[in-house]
């Protein structure tokens, strides 16, 4: 089952937004900034990947492969927060949508549906997200994310959990509609809990299966983990 967390900026936020935020971003400002500095790994780019059931739904330019739709992100590390900066084009025009980070791709490596998807697992709102009437957009978050953006909930007995994909949700669910979405089974994926289906989402990297939020694997465990 997944869990939703509001977005860090609204009030009345869950204890994981606390510990991720909060504690790290003043208690362990100093030893983030040395890692920053001591790690060289600073910046992540990537790109996120269409869902395949749903892309017409989002392209501007159904089956024109030149003009796909696009979302190309950059994170930059910082001392205190991370900042992300993601811009979409080619999306048909006006679409509004959600942005949230994941525990789990719906996607492989290659960038096919997986077969064993067992769900997104944690979840954490993260901010809107609005194509113009060009069908580009800009979004910008600050808040604790490479390496060691997490949540937890001990009334659930839920561990510490990394969310370290990327993704975006159809915000009406009526929007996916003409390509095969009931509307009447809405998800969970936004404000209103009341969202269509995943839109676009990052791809877990081939040989760690850790998604791009994470810039520093540990690969002497099985399955890899992050090393914060």
């Amino acid at each position: 089952m997944t869990s939703i967390l509001r977005r860090p900026a609204r009030p009345l936020v869950a204890i994981a937004l606390l510990a991720a935020g909060a504690l790290l971003a003043v208690g362990f400002s100093a030893a983030r900034g040395v890692n920053a500095s001591a790690s060289g790994q600073d910046v992540a780019h990537f790109k996120l990947t269409a869902n395949p059931k749903f892309a017409n739904c989002l392209a501007r330019f159904p089956g024109d492969a030149r003009r796909a739709p696009q979302a190309d992100v950059t994170v930059q590390r910082g001392n205190l927060n991370d900042t992300l900066t993601m811009h979409i084009h080619n999306i048909k025009p006006n679409l509004a949508f959600d942005l949230f980070t994941v525990q789990r791709s719906a996607l492989l490596a290659n960038g096919t549906p997986d077969p064993r998807f067992p769900g997104f697992g944690m979840a954490w709102y993260q901010s809107d997200v609005q194509a113009d009437a060009n069908g580009n957009g800009t979004v910008r978050v600050r808040t604790i994310l490479l390496d060691q953006i997490f949540g937890f909930d001990p009334d659930v007995n839920l561990p510490p959990t990394n969310t370290f994909e990327l993704g975006f949700w159809f915000n009406d669910p009526a929007d996916a509609q003409p390509c095969g979405f009931d509307p009447s089974q809405p998800t969970p994926f936004n404000g209103e809990h009341h969202a269509g289906p995943l839109a676009m989402i990052s791809l877990p990297d081939a040989a760690t299966g850790l998604g791009p939020l994470c810039l520093k694997p540990d690969t002497s465990v099985t399955p890899a983990r992050c090393n914060p």
